[in-house]
């Protein structure tokens, strides 16, 4: 399959990007700074979307069966933050977050109509769409809802046209992004809140996000897969 994942330098994307490499499919991943290996892109530019997929589409040779929305912030704010920190906080999340995945769901969807349908897409949502996080990251946590609701928008929508959309909700994960988070606010309590006793490693995470990126049947499209430990269980 030919895939284009973003946010491929680290954590997540990073285990998601070499997976699939390594079980024979042909993908482009994305990164802020790009490298060698990775197509550059600041998802904060509104322009960014559109040249990512077209610069990923040229380098498939004109075909992208699977698109993964992993790239994300995590940025905190105050709730008591002067108005134009917390309008430029809430802001950059969202367009990052939200609109960015948005974009690249829209062009993919284009690209799969065109061709005469089929094709799938993977958001990485989060835990936190579903019970809130912490009063510094109501942003984060909105983000996080409205791309599973956006997931199952396009489940609804295009399933009739073998278009397929899947969302994974992961908790806390081994990665630079949690650990400082689970330093700064007290690790053990948070483990303490998770019944397996320990946080998900991206490789858990990779291998559901690759399952459903190949293999997931077509009937559990507009499906949200929980990787969080059982620290909630809807």
């Amino acid at each position: 399959m030919n895939i284009l994942i973003t946010g491929a330098s680290r954590g997540i994307g990073a285990t998601t990007y070499a997976l699939l490499k390594a079980r024979g499919h042909n993908v482009r991943g994305h990164s802020t700074q790009g490298s060698d290996q990775l197509i550059a892109g600041d998802l904060a530019d509104p322009a960014a979307p559109r040249r990512l997929w077209d610069t990923a589409l040229d380098e498939l040779d004109g075909r992208i069966d699977v698109l993964i929305n992993n790239a994300g912030i995590y940025e905190p704010v105050p709730d008591n933050a002067p108005d134009d920190e917390w309008h430029g906080a809430w802001a950059r999340t969202l367009t990052i977050n939200l609109q960015a995945s948005a974009d690249l769901c829209r062009l993919a969807v284009s690209h799969c109509l065109d061709r005469g349908g089929g094709g799938r897409i993977v958001n990485v949502a989060s835990r936190a769409g579903f019970r809130g996080d912490s009063p510094q990251h109501w942003h984060y946590a909105a983000s996080k809802g409205a791309m599973v609701a956006m997931t199952r928008t396009i489940a609804r929508g295009y399933a009739a046209d073998g278009i397929l959309c899947f969302a994974v909700a992961p908790g806390f994960t081994v990665t630079e992004m949690a650990e400082e988070y689970l330093a700064s606010r007290g690790g053990e309590k948070i483990i303490a809140d998770i019944p397996l006793g320990r946080v998900a490693t991206t490789d858990e995470v990779a291998e559901t996000i690759r399952w459903l990126a190949t293999e997931a049947p077509a009937s559990a499209t507009g499906s949200v897969i929980d990787v969080n430990g059982a620290s909630y269980v809807r």
